[in-house]
């Protein structure tokens, strides 16, 4: 075992850069977190500058790293998570982007993706990815981004340009431009990647329009990755871990064994069911998708994931569109002032549906609003919209495995409203466990780095440090829940196909 003190975590998402130290207990020691802004050019796109993501994610590093006693010389590892989908296209002399990146929220790629479903590609690449063709995926922004500018996709296919997620572009330089990486996790949400094979795929790389020669080398989450330029942080720091947000935070949450969930409320929900070392296809709208590999040659472990595309994002326009509240953590304070039986119901689908439904011209709708509606009763339903589409979410999971979920553990910003988690027990009827560490998805990192370097010497010693802070447990009657989750699905088929006119 590593006599090192420390792990770093880098945790980059969709609003913000953070960086965690953790200690062998899984415990916080130092903490740093820095906004950065979106740019939306037009209705249902999002665009981030990588330069944004690049300056606030190192800043907030040197931060974390200067705060933690013994420095940069306690820290054993580093470890690496990131918003997924998300899309960087850089030059590979200069590692300067050649575009913004497009966040994996936009869908301005909706209608390459109908096209290549037109012409009759869907169920080989659902086969060979676990994924819908849908805009949300990395591939489809590559290509329109390869088609944005002349001259790019020639460039591409000379291997002139470099293609990654967020955790492979933030490796790059880290490395000073010397390793082009990411891991099983990430590349799995591509739609270029074979999830059976573990591989990059010919077929899927034609039919999407995206150059192999760009894309990054696919290793374990949990392997001795690359160094750090010693420039970077005054020494090297072995990288070790990397896993997409929602793998990360599914591991942070020692969710370890199959039949095991976990959701977390974020800028979206996205709920994750291990379902071993095998696949499974889902017939009822969500992803197969791989949590995690340990080790070269260890064993790769998939999912089943709903993806929630507006979760607390909803809460942000509140506060930013609406301008009703100060700031997100005012939202628990109005909505105990709503009413549920005021019949007000928000489908917060500002960027389309996610799971199940896959409906990218769905729009944001308030329905059920009266003379006597209130912002309370609008701020009320935006708080139980997250419940109730992690409530789709999981029922589509119960007809694919043909099992029930024995509880359901959550994080993210929204776990700390009580209110929410006991409406999602109540709309669930299964327990809903919150941990003492809420920072799971920094700690999954962590602890994928840790685990490669011997700073945690097993999953097992890792699951010991899962501790409950509450359990939420269902007392709302079966009528009730049947006549909010009826009322609820009836204001989500108004909301389907608006934009489509």
């Amino acid at each position: 075992m590593t006599t090192s003190k420390h792990v770093l975590a880098l945790d980059q998402g969709t609003t913000s850069s953070r960086a965690i130290v953790f200690d062998r207990l899984g415990q916080s020691v130092a903490t740093a977190q820095q906004e950065y802004p979106q740019g939306y050019p037009f209705p249902g796109h999002v665009t981030h500058d990588a330069e944004d993501i690049w300056r606030s994610q190192i800043d907030t590093a040197r931060e974390a790293i200067a705060a933690t006693p013994g420095g940069v010389e306690s820290i054993a590892a580093l470890g690496i998570t990131n918003q997924r989908e998300t899309t960087i296209v850089w030059d590979r002399a200069s590692g300067v982007p050649v575009a913004p990146a497009i966040v994996w929220q936009s869908r301005i790629t909706a209608d390459r993706c109908e096209q290549i479903r037109a012409a009759g590609h869907e169920t080989r690449v659902r086969a060979l990815t676990g994924l819908p063709l849908d805009a949300y995926f990395s591939g489809p922004k590559i290509a329109h981004i390869l088609d944005s500018e002349p001259g790019l996709r020639k460039r591409a296919e000379a291997g002139e340009l470099c293609f990654g997620t967020v955790d492979a572009f933030l490796i790059w330089r880290l490395t000073g431009g010397r390793t082009h990486v990411t891991d099983v996790s990430n590349a799995s949400r591509t739609l270029l990647f074979d999830i059976g094979s573990l591989r990059w795929d010919a077929w899927l790389c034609e039919t999407i329009g995206v150059p192999l020669a760009m894309l990054p080398e696919v290793r374990p989450s949990s392997a001795l990755l690359a160094e750090t330029d010693p420039g970077i942080f005054g020494a090297s720091v072995p990288i070790a871990g990397i896993g997409g947000d929602q793998q990360a935070a599914t591991f942070g949450q020692a969710c370890l064994a199959p039949g095991m969930a976990k959701n977390t409320y974020g800028t979206g929900a996205f709920a994750l069911l291990n379902t071993g070392t095998r696949p499974i296809a889902s017939d009822h709208g969500l992803l197969s998708t791989i949590l995690w590999q340990l080790g070269d040659g260890g064993e790769t472990v998939y999912a089943l994931e709903g993806s929630v595309f507006v979760a607390g994002a909803a809460v942000q326009w509140l506060r930013d569109g609406l301008r009703v509240i100060e700031s997100s953590a005012d939202v628990e304070h109005l909505a105990a002032q709503g009413r549920r039986d005021s019949g007000v119901v928000m489908v917060p689908a500002f960027v389309g549906l996610g799971a199940p439904h896959w409906d990218p011209d769905a729009r944001g709708a308030i329905v059920g609003l009266t003379l006597g509606s209130g912002i309370e009763d609008i701020a009320l339903a935006t708080v139980d919209a997250m419940a109730y589409q992690v409530a789709d979410v999981l029922d589509s999971m119960a007809l694919d495995t043909g099992g029930e979920l024995g509880a359901l553990r959550v994080d993210g910003g929204a776990a700390v409203n009580d209110a929410l988690l006991q409406f999602q027990a109540d709309i669930l009827r299964v327990s809903v466990e919150r941990p003492r560490i809420t920072e799971t998805t920094a700690l999954g990192a962590a602890f994928l780095a840790g685990l490669a370097t011997g700073f945690w010497s097993s999953t097992d010693e890792i699951a010991e440090t899962w501790q409950l802070d509450r359990r939420f447990e269902p007392k709302m009657g079966q009528a009730e829940r049947d006549r909010l989750l009826d009322r609820w699905r009836h204001a989500v088929e108004r909301a389907k196909g608006w934009a489509a006119g």
